[in-house]
């Protein structure tokens, strides 16, 4: 059998891995754009930190031990189902009797002119090594960011740790999908003392990137006009479909699948940032665009094709940033009754709905949020030791059996 896996991020190389892991002699192609080995888009901000090359999370030598054909640099340009085929962009044809869909995400910018030269986002290690390239070159001291959510702050953080003046435009709060208003604020703050300028409400409603032929400014809805070195794109991302169309394969944001992983077509399984699947609590269909999500993912389409039926349990909502000077943990909803501890430059949340864990929020001490995770994932009944939930050093004395139950990497 035929597998082609179109797409090396996280999702991608956990399919071909859990394949050749049991056992899988199948011929397996992937086909990246990128010109480079799988690497993991969340340590890339270590990685131009520290120069140590983290990022390349499987090793450079992936393809060769897994004894995959690794192709490097080829836009797939549409899918023919019916034919079991695909076309690359040089008029390639490349047939398959299993395909597996894992190209991630692009950035999502409704600004006009965001497909400037000169506008950067952080989504692919080209783009952010073209980036960097420009600071390390000294042809960067000033950086406007467009945006605000964890990526964003990352980016953020890393441009202003490299030396440079950062400006970041804000239409409300900071990470306003994944925090309350009070961690939102507190998340500010530090950002400010880090020097970022935040810039927020009405004077930070960016409608377009000015600048013929490479964007140099930002224009805001009220005709003011932001200008900087570097300007960067940080308003989000959208599964990267656009090669679907006419293929049959069923999609509204993302492409939808069954509780198997499996698109609309037959032999066709997606995984990662460009599927959309269902919350592990809410049962809502989303694309849940996170490391952990694309790993998972890709394990239940392996088991799937090596003829196991293997549903996948539904999507985790979380989200992490460790860079900011102290660790923020993001997991589950906002919303229910709210447990909430301040202490020591920390503070600590919970939300509980009808005696059970439903999401929480840890800034500074985020101690014990793999035990909060298990407790959650497992829906256990908490409300008869809810009082110590937030105690400093929270563990598994609370917890009958919880020691027993390995906890899940964060």
């Amino acid at each position: 059998m035929k597998i082609v896996i179109v797409g090396a991020g996280p999702a991608g190389v956990t399919t071909a891995e859990t394949l050749r892991q049991y056992g899988s002699r199948d011929e397996i192609v992937m086909l990246t754009e990128e010109p480079y080995a799988p690497y993991s888009p969340p340590a890339m901000v270590t990685y131009f930190e520290t120069g140590e090359p983290v990022h390349f999370w499987r090793g450079q030598d992936f393809a060769r031990r897994l004894e995959i054909t690794y192709r490097a640099g080829g836009r797939v340009a549409g899918v023919a189902p019916q034919d079991h085929t695909l076309r690359l962009e040089d008029g390639e044809t490349i047939g398959y009797d299993k395909l597996v869909i894992a190209t991630g995400g692009r950035l999502y910018a409704p600004l006009e002119g965001a497909d400037k030269p000169g506008v950067y986002n952080f989504k692919s290690l080209s783009a952010a090594e073209e980036l960097l390239g420009r600071v390390r070159a000294g042809q960067a001291r000033t950086a406007l960011i467009v945006g605000a959510g964890f990526i964003g702050v990352e980016i953020g953080l890393l441009l202003a740790d490299k030396g440079l003046q950062v400006t970041q435009l804000v239409r409300s709060r900071v990470m306003r999908s994944m925090l309350d208003p009070e961690t939102s604020e507190l998340v500010l703050g530090m950002m400010q003392q880090r020097g970022i300028d935040v810039v927020r409400g009405a004077d930070a409603d960016a409608v377009a990137f000015l600048g013929e032929p490479r964007a140099t400014a930002v224009q805001m809805r009220s005709g003011a006009e932001w200008a900087a070195d570097v300007l960067v794109a940080a308003t989000g991302l959208r599964p990267n479909i656009s090669f679907l169309q006419g293929s049959g394969i069923e999609c509204e944001w993302g492409i939808l699948v069954d509780d198997y992983q499996r698109a609309s077509q037959p032999d066709v399984y997606a995984a990662g940032d460009v599927a959309e699947t269902r919350d592990r609590f809410t049962g809502e269909r989303y694309v849940h665009a996170i490391f952990p999500n694309a790993v998972e993912q890709g394990r239940i389409v392996a088991y799937n094709l090596l003829g196991h039926t293997v549903a996948y349990e539904g999507a985790d909502n979380m989200n992490s940033l460790k860079h900011l000077g102290l660790p923020i943990m993001a997991v589950g909803q906002m919303e229910g009754q709210e447990l909430r501890a301040r202490r020591d430059g920390s503070l600590r949340k919970i939300w509980l709905q009808e005696g059970r864990i439903a999401g929480f929020r840890l800034t500074g001490d985020v101690s014990s949020a793999g035990i909060y995770r298990c407790l959650m994932n497992r829906r256990e009944d908490v409300s008869t030791y809810q009082h110590r939930l937030l105690d400093p050093g929270f563990g598994m004395g609370y917890v009958e059996n919880l020691a027993s139950i390995p906890l899940p990497a964060i």
